[in-house]
């Protein structure tokens, strides 16, 4: 039997079927898997119509802004939003930023009442850092998409206006922390522009006084202060947890070694306005400015003001774009949904 002959006994034909089985198999995981895309799609379709054209405003910072990787995901949520016909607005501080060029100038750090103080020498530091280097940066990741982004700081055409602001101690003592202020009233017609010309405005947290005094405003509620002035469908700050936690291992009152503290963590996923409001005396560190925040947004008119995990790559679609949601949303009083 010549070698030909052998290949095309019932050998060769059972390798063909397998080979035949094998590709119907690869076919049909294909087809699921472009099924399961199908299904993603639909599913963000309730969410495209309600969201289409409107104002999304999102505070960029925490690990998402040091990893490269998120750097650039988060780049490409901004920039599918805004084909997804969204109107994205980011805003960002640079905290870590700040602290590292601080240390490299060997500037040292005043503190008062165990608070840093900002001296117009850390003031220029900051300026420069926010606008010059963190807003170029992100700047940049966005337009390797196209030409959308525009870097402006809360300075240019009198966009945020701010007041300086001082400290008040766990013992009540109050104490002058310098040049930093807190928003007071918003110029968005900039901002308005730029959104009609199809842009995505990216803006740095420093602002001017009324004196013309530069001041460094806190992210969130800068965020929070636009979201308002915008007429924002919804604000999303970014973060390094989960949300907002029902509870926490080590919590004041909960003691060591208690049931409560061997419960796992549980994320809040929706509260209204005043829950938060009764919940805000009770937080500590980072989360009480982002919280604030979104208290403050909610109360202002935004609809929806969430909190989300920016480790978690595309964190900003799975909220925006999916039924589950993930991390905290704060929205009005009466609005929350029923189970």
């Amino acid at each position: 039997m010549t070698v030909a002959q052998h290949q095309s006994g019932p050998a060769a034909q059972a390798g063909a079927l397998v080979q035949t089985g094998a590709l119907v198999q690869t076919g049909a995981s294909a087809h699921a898997g472009a099924l399961a895309k199908a299904a993603t799609l639909i599913e963000a379709l309730p969410w495209l119509e309600r969201f289409h054209g409107q104002i999304v405003v999102i505070k960029f910072g925490g690990h998402a802004m040091a990893d490269d990787e998120l750097r650039l995901a988060f780049a490409q949520d901004i920039v599918f939003l805004r084909y997804a016909g969204l109107r994205p607005v980011v805003v960002h501080g640079g905290g870590p930023q700040i602290n590292a060029h601080l240390d490299r100038l060997g500037m040292e750090t005043t503190f008062r009442a165990g608070l840093r103080v900002t001296t117009p020498e850390a003031m220029d530091v900051v300026r420069m850092v926010l606008t010059g280097q963190v807003n170029r940066d992100v700047v940049g990741l966005i337009n390797q998409h196209g030409p959308f982004a525009v870097g402006m700081s809360g300075e240019d055409a009198h966009l945020m206006t701010a007041r300086r602001v001082q400290a008040t101690t766990a013992d009540g003592e109050t104490v002058d922390i310098g040049q930093v202020g807190e928003v007071e009233s918003v110029d968005p017609g900039a901002i308005s522009a730029l959104i009609a010309d199809g842009r995505i405005p990216v803006i740095s947290s420093v602002a001017r006084s009324d004196t013309g005094e530069v001041l460094n405003v806190n992210a969130d509620t800068a965020a929070a202060a636009l979201a308002v002035a915008l007429g924002a469908a919804k604000l999303v700050v970014l973060t390094d947890v989960a949300g907002l936690y029902a509870h926490w291992p080590g919590d004041e009152g909960s003691g060591q070694g208690s049931i409560r503290d061997r419960r796992p963590p549980e994320v809040i996923s929706e509260l209204s306005a005043s829950s938060l409001a009764a919940l805000l005396p009770q937080l500590s560190g980072g989360m009480i400015p982002k919280m604030a925040a979104c208290l403050t947004a909610v109360r202002g008119g935004v609809p929806q003001a969430h909190v989300l995990d920016g480790r978690l790559p595309h964190s900003v679609l799975l909220e925006i774009f999916t039924d589950s949601g993930i991390g905290t949303m704060v929205v009005p009083d009466g609005a929350e949904r029923t189970a």
